[in-house]
């Protein structure tokens, strides 16, 4: 039986609220992009829904603080065990309404039970400081300490993307520091993520510790209301900024956008640094805010960069998200792939070659790659979101990297040299939130703090990294 043939019964997404699977008034019908069938419906949560969703999240909240750092952690695995189990049915549905190639849709679940795990074993290192009170004359005979407390709920809003593994993201800290969660998926890819919950709640995890609202008309009332005590939301800039401007005190976790620059030496390895950025361009169709998007290369070294990287791009194969043969599928939608092509067309206007792609059917788009472009670009200057890069030539790379700083984008950098006096002047100059060294921006390792500065975002994903932003601290002094 084929992948298609079994996941064709419609799947459907339903509200969660203290333990309850709630139908929707109306719903929402979700569409496989490269297939344009029905793959199943989503419930477009009610007011009633989200306030009925805060308040089990409320009252959970302090059943999930009382509970031992040790219960939590056994908790969380045994949700990695039924995640793991589930991870071919999980990616399958992931596959059918994203357009991800199979075989990252289904990874991206098994990625996801290990992230969890991770945030299981933080879960009994969540530790505080002593404070050396008799370092001034009012201290002196007292003892100090800070201890880290659950912050209460946790409201997450997840994009499409990587709608598992983000979500992910933020179920395990929230759970391993204890605190209780409301997710709010996007309406793009909202299947799989109630796969997952559906695997998460076998684990028998307290009732309302996890809730799940759909549809973007929550999200406001969501991010503001007072029951929730931090928010922690991936997507977009512009989503981000109306975020952090209508929650007032409220403590945020902002994971936004890039533009994936890449830098690559003369004295690098030319095929392996071309492989990983033709590769690191193009998987889920360059969705991935981290995705290498502007490749600077320096001069002598450009002819024989560029000769390999369109060589493995024209090895990638894009096709039917179903087949196991294929590595990339589609973008999310039509609407994606008609705003990228946009990109392309504007810059090739303007100037910029075209050396390969430029070419949509539907929600498929060819791996695309540009030269003779400049910053006045929106190919370069804006975030693509789709599989297309722009390669430019330097002789000197550091006002490069100062232009870099001075942009608003600040997520991750990526830079291929034996330099180590290069690479730490990038590590110093560059006003990013991250820079990888003989890798590409995209590179990611679950455990790492990863987040942006400037428009890129604030605070840090991973789990020790986000267990910290989502606790809070607090101060005994013993006279």
């Amino acid at each position: 039986m084929g992948t298609s043939s079994r996941i064709r019964r419609a799947v459907d997404a339903k509200t969660l609220i203290g333990g309850v699977w709630r139908s929707g008034e109306s719903l929402h019908d979700v569409r496989d992009p490269y297939r344009r069938d029905v793959v199943g419906t989503m419930a477009i949560s009610s007011e009633r829904d989200l306030g009925d969703a805060l308040d089990a999240a409320r009252r959970a909240s302090a059943v999930m603080a009382r509970m031992p750092g040790y219960e939590r952690a056994r908790l969380l695995h045994r949700i990695a065990d039924s995640v793991t189990a589930r991870a071919q049915h999980i990616g399958e549905i992931l596959a059918r309404e994203s357009g991800k190639a199979i075989s990252d849709a289904v990874l991206e679940p098994l990625r996801a039970a290990d992230t969890i795990r991770l945030s299981a074993e933080e879960a009994v290192r969540i530790e505080g400081e002593h404070v050396p009170m008799d370092a001034s004359p009012v201290g002196a005979g007292k003892v100090g300490m800070v201890l880290r407390f659950p912050v209460g709920v946790v409201a997450a809003i997840t994009p499409f993307n990587g709608p598992v593994h983000l979500t992910a993201h933020k179920l395990g800290p929230a759970l391993a520091a204890g605190n209780s969660i409301v997710l709010k998926p996007s309406p793009k890819a909202p299947l799989s993520v109630h796969a997952f919950v559906a695997a998460v709640l076998e684990a028998d995890v307290p009732d309302g510790a996890v809730n799940v609202l759909y549809g973007d008309d929550v999200a406001p009332g969501l991010v503001s209301d007072p029951r929730v005590d931090f928010v922690s939301f991936t997507g977009s800039i512009p989503v981000g900024k109306a975020i952090r401007n209508s929650v007032g005190m409220k403590p945020v976790a902002l994971e936004l956008g890039g533009v994936g620059p890449t830098f690559v030496s003369d004295d690098a390895d030319l095929e392996t640094a071309a492989k990983a950025c033709a590769r690191n361009a193009m998987m889920i169709a360059g969705q991935s805010c981290v995705s290498v998007q502007n490749v600077y290369v320096k001069r002598p070294a450009y002819d024989a960069f560029l000769d390999r990287l369109v060589n493995e791009i024209e090895a990638i194969r894009f096709g039917d998200p179903l087949e196991s043969s294929t590595e990339v599928g589609t973008l999310i939608d039509d609407g994606a792939a008609e705003r990228v092509m946009g990109m392309i067309d504007r810059a090739v206007r303007d100037g910029a070659t075209l050396l390969c792609g430029g070419h949509r059917s539907g929600a498929q788009l060819d791996a695309t790659v540009l030269t003779d472009v400049n910053s006045s670009m929106d190919i370069v200057s804006d975030e693509i979101f789709g599989p297309a890069m722009t390669v430019q030539t330097y002789d000197d790379v550091e006002p490069i990297f100062s232009e870099i700083s001075r942009s608003p984008y600040g997520l991750q950098c990526g830079i291929f040299t034996n330099s180590l006096d290069l690479a730490m002047t990038a590590f110093r100059t560059i006003r990013t939130g991250g820079v990888i060294v003989n890798g590409t921006s995209r590179w990611r390792a679950d455990q790492m703090p990863y987040g942006g500065v400037k428009d890129s975002g604030i605070g840090r994903e991973g789990p020790k990294y986000a267990i910290r932003d989502m606790t809070e601290e607090r101060l005994l002094v013993l006279n």
